[in-house]
């Protein structure tokens, strides 16, 4: 899971990512740091820069840009209460007392965004975030 932020900036969160349940920081403490020998880093900057590598290779995104808006209306529309990570009011949360949007993951249905959901963080993972917003 990545909580992607406005200007691009985009926070990893390691300690909720898994594998089938399996938490992959139970496995490899380290993993998203500097002393991390499998280099997670390096596949969080590969996500982060795969729009451009998409548009590199195709010249345009536009069709990932389509279903995606196809499947928030659908949301919205059908009221499904499904989690879309989508731009909404921060302030309050994870300690951060400015007015900023962040996409974070999002209950959405016939109301928009119902609830945010709230996420366990590290320390660290919330200092990036405030550092972020």
């Amino acid at each position: 899971m990545m909580v992607d932020c406005f200007i691009g900036v985009s926070v990893p969160v390691w300690s909720g990512t898994n594998v089938a349940g399996v938490n992959l920081q139970t496995l490899n403490p380290d993993i998203g740091t500097d002393l991390d020998d499998e280099n997670w880093k390096d596949t969080h900057k590969m996500v982060v820069n795969s729009a451009y590598e998409v548009i590199k290779l195709k010249g345009y995104t536009n069709w990932a840009i389509g279903l995606s808006v196809a499947d928030l209306t659908e949301s919205i529309i059908r009221n499904m209460n499904r989690i879309h990570p989508v731009s909404t009011m921060v302030q309050g949360m994870y300690g951060i007392s400015d007015e900023v949007y962040l996409s974070l993951p999002c209950v959405l249905n016939n109301g928009g965004v119902a609830s945010v959901i709230n996420m366990t963080l590290t320390d660290d993972e919330v200092a990036q975030l405030q550092a972020s917003a």
